[in-house]
């Protein structure tokens, strides 16, 4: 409580003047915390995602094709390979350069943890750079 001091007088008056920074502080703060909030609360919101149709990359000179088939075998080119085996045979095949894309294709059926799987294995053999395949879709 501020008090104000009376020139012609001996009384001391109040002064009835609220401080609102502090106020307009805490509500600034709390507009930035809802800001950042909200979009993380629409984690849980099902949609149906549409297919792309964007222009394709263009596809470069030779491609590594990691495919997995809906048994879950893959291939890389057109030879069989396991999981374990990913990695030395993209070393084999892309004479141990790592910067090298490694194109995946899956099967429609292929369960997403397999397909993660199959992504860490490729990462732990250090080729980052992956590409999902997928098909082609005309706009509408």
């Amino acid at each position: 409580m501020g008090l104000h001091l009376n020139e012609g007088g001996d009384d001391l008056a109040e002064v009835h003047d609220i401080n609102v920074t502090p106020f307009i502080d805490v509500m600034l703060v709390l507009l930035i915390i809802f800001m950042v909030a909200a979009p993380l609360a629409t984690v849980d919101v099902k949609i149906d995602l549409p297919a792309s149709t964007a222009k394709p990359a263009p596809r470069p000179d030779k491609p590594i094709y990691l495919s997995i088939k809906e048994n879950h075998e893959l291939f890389l080119g057109e030879n069989a390979v396991t999981k374990e085996g990913v990695g030395p045979a993209l070393d084999q095949l892309t004479h141990g350069d790592k910067d090298k894309t490694v194109f995946v294709r899956g099967d429609k059926g292929v369960e997403y943890a397999t397909l993660m799987e199959v992504m860490d294995a490729l990462r732990g053999a250090g080729y980052l750079k992956i590409g999902l395949v997928g098909l082609e879709t005309v706009g509408r």
